[in-house]
């Protein structure tokens, strides 16, 4: 059996509760890693950088889904909704870690929303994505019909941002956050159909 073949009947036999149980633990772990100075001297900033990262890693990992079954063969398509709902978990943790912990006074937030562009775009990220983890369930498949699909291609431009908004955040040249937007961009261009360019410029 070759090394996709074996890749896809290990995926075929993991329950896909058990990849929620083991992605989510991390979450606890990280707060109480903050809670006993774990994190550093900066334990909220930390915190909420960590969820931030682990958001936009699934994210990507989501991204990667349809290129793997496309061009190698490996098929984790059930796992598509998990990771999608597990990347909404950390970005909320991540955006509750800020409002809760970090600012705590209402009229700042909304002034931090308006006035800090890396604020405002990954506001804009967060709002793309809360209409798709409403909608990811069997119910909204049905009742939306094909507009499911297209509503669901809001995570492209969520992804986007969230990689944006890392590169913003981080001030002054930084690998890390350039490496995650430039793997987002790559993921979104291997989405386009290339063949259909030439024949529109024919046009």
């Amino acid at each position: 059996m070759n090394p996709v073949d074996r890749l896809n009947g290990w995926a075929r036999r993991l329950p896909v509760w058990a990849v929620y149980l083991i992605c989510a633990l991390p979450a606890p772990y990280l707060f109480y890693l903050g809670l006993t100075g774990g994190l550093g001297v900066e334990p909220i900033e930390a915190l909420e950088h960590e969820y931030g990262e682990i958001a936009l890693q699934f994210l990507i990992a989501g991204l990667c889904i349809t290129p793997l079954r496309r061009r190698l063969g490996v098929n984790l398509m059930r796992f598509r909704r998990a990771i999608g709902l597990l990347a909404f978990f950390y970005l909320t943790l991540h955006l509750l870690v800020w409002l809760v912990l970090d600012v705590q006074i209402l009229s700042q937030i909304w002034a931090d929303i308006l006035k800090r562009p890396y604020i405002t775009v990954g506001m804009a990220g967060f709002l793309m994505l809360v209409p798709l983890a409403l909608t990811s369930n069997n119910w909204s498949v049905r009742k939306l019909g094909p507009r499911w699909r297209q509503l669901h291609k809001l995570v492209y431009a969520a992804a986007l941002l969230g990689g944006l908004h890392f590169v913003m955040l981080r001030k002054g040249f930084q690998l890390e956050p350039l490496i995650y937007l430039a793997v987002i961009a790559v993921l979104l261009l291997m989405r386009l159909d290339w063949r259909a360019i030439p024949r529109l410029n024919r046009a």
